[in-house]
């Protein structure tokens, strides 16, 4: 009897220990990953470069779930009603902070239903301009656009796009006048800059730096506070005696809300082990990623600020996609 009893104790503590820290046996098996956006953008890049790596890290596969559509939201409400197991993740870009302020209404609720795992990644943008503008720095062309207020136009990818709002953030910053003209996409816009049609746009790197290396488009400075080793020879805005004209794109993994803290924590250390492999920091500062990683609570202040300063930028431009 004694013996059954001691038994029954030890088996009830095992299993209390089973339950109290799951991530003991986490992962027991695949790990989705959503990207609420198609195959082939941004997100998609970088989740794609750093899986293999962090399937090996995890002992299981990572399995990556392209869910595109409403700009992120559909992907992003499939994520927030998952089972908060640990077996549900979302990778997010810049958009998850944007559109809190773009839609009046969103099938879920950013700060209630997600909880933040780690920053992923950045990436600067860069201010570009045709060469027939007669500019070549900030004060330059913050001076031209001054004295012609609301005769310079800007490209974008689309209303509530990065491009567009960072397009936004630099009227705000400088108090300048200037026309946003949107496209169906990146490309659309960049071809029609080339074209000299519009005179200026945000763009990321890789959309426009081969331009930029034969004289086709002039590079006026680049976001965040340091240069780009892609472009290193392009100022920053900060440089150039301008600030507050962040407007680079961050990007992020989130779990469900209700996820267990110590599986939280397993899988923040766990991507930030992988985000600093050389041939993973290698490849991604190639494609034009800065790899981040970090803790929870700082990707947490991360979405706030952003968040925050996003919520400014579009209620000034009175802008909506609803």
């Amino acid at each position: 009897m004694k013996h059954r009893i001691a038994c029954t104790l030890a088996a009830g503590v095992a299993a209390f220990w089973c339950v109290a820290c799951p991530a003991q046996n986490y992962p027991a098996r695949a790990v989705r990953m959503i990207v609420p956006f198609a195959p082939g953008g941004g997100t998609d890049i970088l989740i794609r470069t750093i899986a293999p790596r962090l399937s090996e890290a995890l002992g299981q596969q990572l399995v990556i779930d392209n869910r595109a559509g409403g700009g992120s939201t559909i992907g992003s409400e499939l994520a927030a009603k998952a089972v908060a197991d640990g077996y549900t993740l979302l990778a997010v870009d810049t958009s998850f902070t944007t559109n809190p302020s773009l839609y009046s209404k969103l099938p879920y609720d950013s700060a209630r239903d997600f909880a933040p795992v780690s920053l992923l990644a950045a990436a600067p943008v860069i201010l570009i301009v045709h060469p027939s503008v007669p500019v070549k720095t900030v004060k330059e062309f913050v001076a031209l656009a001054k004295a012609k207020p609301g005769q310079l136009n800007f490209a974008s990818g689309g209303p509530g796009s990065s491009t567009h709002l960072g397009g936004e953030l630099l009227k705000l910053v400088a108090k300048i006048d200037l026309v946003h003209i949107p496209y169906k996409g990146t490309g659309p816009a960049v071809a029609d800059v080339l074209g000299g049609q519009v005179v200026m746009m945000f763009a990321g790197i890789s959309s426009v730096k081969q331009h930029v290396a034969v004289n086709r488009l002039r590079a006026i400075a680049v976001t965040g506070d340091k240069r780009s080793p892609a472009m290193p020879e392009v100022p920053t805005f900060i440089e150039s005696g301008l600030k507050g004209v962040d407007s680079g794109t961050y990007w992020g993994c989130l779990a469900p809300a209700a996820t267990p803290r110590d599986i939280i924590n397993k899988l923040s250390t766990t991507i930030a082990g992988v985000l600093k492999l050389p041939d993973i920091q290698q490849r991604l500062i190639d494609l034009g990623f800065d790899p981040i990683g970090g803790t929870p609570e700082q990707f947490a202040a991360n979405i706030k600020s952003e968040t925050e300063k996003w919520a400014r930028v579009i209620k000034n431009a009175g802008v909506k996609l609803d």
